[in-house]
């Protein structure tokens, strides 16, 4: 097992799923959130990481409406915060 996989990123299997996906883009915004943290004027940085939260947004939103209980095991694993409903 890779050193720099949480130990969850194993549980999914299927890359092309969509909890791999959400799994894998959280792990990029983490990586993404410490490289801003030492370089906050890193402007392309910022856009890359805004267009990754916004497709697992989408990819968020999707799993809610298809499958409300992955959405809530998916949520609750990677310590996203559940987004409220407008």
């Amino acid at each position: 097992m890779d050193q720099n996989r949480p130990p969850y990123s194993s549980l999914i299997t299927k890359e092309g799923s969509v909890e791999f996906q959400i799994n894998n883009l959280t792990n990029r915004v983490l990586r993404l959130t410490f490289h801003l943290k030492q370089h906050s004027k890193d402007y392309s940085s910022q856009r890359g990481l805004r267009k990754i939260l916004g497709k697992r947004k989408r990819l968020l939103a999707h799993l809610a409406k298809t499958n409300p209980i992955h959405y809530e095991n998916s949520i609750n694993r990677l310590g996203i915060r559940k987004s409220g409903t407008r």
